[in-house]
């Protein structure tokens, strides 16, 4: 039997979208306002998921204080109040969209999660713009 174990988290943080090799006009044609070259700022919410067998001594598959100190070590204390563009290494040459964030936020967070359990992350960038991803 498996189950799945949620936690919700959130952060805000800032962010560009743009690409250094582009002009100035195929950047805003592909990227819009969310090229403005100030950044702008979205309050991110995020729904991570462990999958796995339930211990039997314990009764859990993934102690939830676990997985909220984990969130808080790989993500929220590294992105929130940051300017993503600037402020975080992965996005020194990764364009910060939702998509990219999302994966990043993945592979952090699954290096900390036992190798059997299966790991989703939805990121919320607005409250109806979500990404979701699981390691495919």
């Amino acid at each position: 039997m498996r189950v799945t174990v949620s936690r919700k988290a959130h952060f805000n943080a800032a962010h560009r979208l743009y690409r250094k090799d582009w002009t100035d006009a195929q950047n805003e044609h592909v990227f819009g306002k969310c090229n403005n070259p100030n950044f702008h700022g979205h309050n991110y919410e995020l729904i991570v998921s462990v999958t796995g067998k339930i211990n039997p001594e314990t009764g859990y598959v993934m102690d939830i204080k676990e997985l909220a100190d984990i969130i808080y070590e790989e993500v929220e204390s590294r992105f929130d109040h940051k300017n993503l563009n600037l402020d975080v290494p992965e996005f020194q040459e990764l364009n910060p969209t939702a998509e990219n964030i999302v994966v990043v936020i993945w592979n952090k967070i699954r290096k900390r999660i036992a190798p059997g359990n299966d790991l989703e992350v939805v990121l919320y960038e607005t409250p109806r713009n979500f990404v979701t991803y699981s390691g495919e």
